[in-house]
């Protein structure tokens, strides 16, 4: 995607060959600034402080992270610490713990002075293979607003809850891949930009995307969205997902849930892209998807730019007081119109995902 019309992706190799650099997402909306990491530590903190987040590019991120360790240390040891140390950062992307078994497992057996080299050709292939997939979610879920918007007047109304575009993949985004290919086809498309609290992913990201891409849209907060579909100015519904099980349910930005509800409610088609490294095969019932807990300061501060133009922190709430910060929260397939993925567009269930994935489906959890 561009930024000021110059082409870029969310991640890649500096100039030295070794440096990795990425876009540091917590500047956005209001500056874009890019930051480099040199070490696998580096690395960690970009993850775990959402200077990058979406779970197709903590995925990539780590990949890089493991051959930032092997290129200071390839030792055996050192892989296993750069492994651990990754997986600790967050808990619920499954693309994480895809990418880091990826990695280990193709270079446990190499010999130590070749695992450098590997790790930052395997981390390049991750890259490549995500705008690829990316991009054939985006033509899938095409066909699906193209059907959408068939005869009707005006333009197709799309909410969006989160941050699911290319900010949150290398490249094109999920959830956003099919809405820049219909307005690039020239197909009337407006999105409704859940703010996406606490940390306003969608109202700071996808707006900010949106806006670049020259995409028409409106920032709404997040209680609106059941109104909008109750007044019939909602066609349907597209959200990302950072973890789908075996069975459907979809683990996503806390909101998604109650999203679901009234999409549900009211007849509007509820729909979930993600590339096939989000499906966690190994989890049948999403209730037992691990539901990460952030700091208290997400929810109790808030960051945006003043009048003279700075960007300044203020708090929100009366000194003292506390505050959960769940993540994510989990819908159940029932509520999940369809799965858009990059092998086409299935049914939200075991039978859905098998029909479209039968050699990953081999091992899926049957309980």
């Amino acid at each position: 995607m561009k930024v000021n019309g110059e082409p870029y992706r969310s991640i890649w190799v500096d100039d030295d060959g070794r440096t990795v650099v990425v876009i540091d997402q917590t500047r956005l909306p209001h500056s874009f600034d890019t930051r480099k990491l040199r070490t696998v530590e580096e690395a960690a903190h970009a993850i775990s402080a959402m200077v990058v987040r979406g779970a197709p590019l903590i995925g990539a991120t780590a990949a890089y992270g493991v051959a930032l360790a092997l290129a200071e240390d390839p030792s055996d040891p050192n892989l296993e610490n750069a492994i651990v140390l990754l997986a600790g950062t967050r808990p619920t992307a499954a693309n994480l713990r895809w990418a880091l078994e990826d990695l280990g497992r193709r270079l446990r057996p190499l010999p130590a002075e070749d695992r450098a080299v590997a790790a930052y050709r395997r981390a390049a292939e991750i890259c490549d293979e995500d705008v690829a997939i990316n991009r054939a979610i985006g033509e899938y879920g095409l066909t699906l607003l193209e059907q959408a918007a068939e005869g009707k007047e005006g333009p197709l109304n799309v909410l969006t809850h989160c941050n699911a575009g290319w900010l949150a993949t290398v490249d094109w985004g999920t959830a956003l891949a099919p809405l820049y290919m219909a307005h690039d086809k020239d197909i009337p498309v407006h999105v409704w930009v859940d703010e996406t609290r606490p940390r306003n992913q969608g109202a700071a990201l996808t707006a900010w995307e949106l806006a670049s891409h020259g995409v028409p849209h409106t920032v709404i907060v997040d209680n609106a969205g059941g109104h909008l579909m109750q007044q019939g100015m909602v066609d349907l519904c597209i959200t990302g997902t950072d973890r789908t099980t075996a069975r459907g349910d979809v683990c996503n930005k806390i909101g998604t849930y109650l999203k679901a509800l009234a999409a549900s409610d009211n007849d509007v088609p509820f729909y979930v892209a993600l590339p096939h490294p989000t499906i966690d095969w190994s989890l049948a019932d999403g209730a037992d998807t691990p539901i990460e807990q952030r700091d208290e300061d997400e929810v109790l501060t808030i960051t945006g730019r003043d009048e003279s133009g700075q960007e300044t922190r203020v708090a929100l709430t009366p000194d003292g007081t506390s505050a959960a910060n769940y993540a994510f929260d989990v819908t159940p397939a029932r509520l999940v119109t369809a799965l858009i993925t990059d092998r086409g567009v299935c049914e939200a269930s075991e039978k859905g995902l098998q029909t479209l994935f039968p050699d990953h489906a081999a091992g899926a959890a049957s309980s």
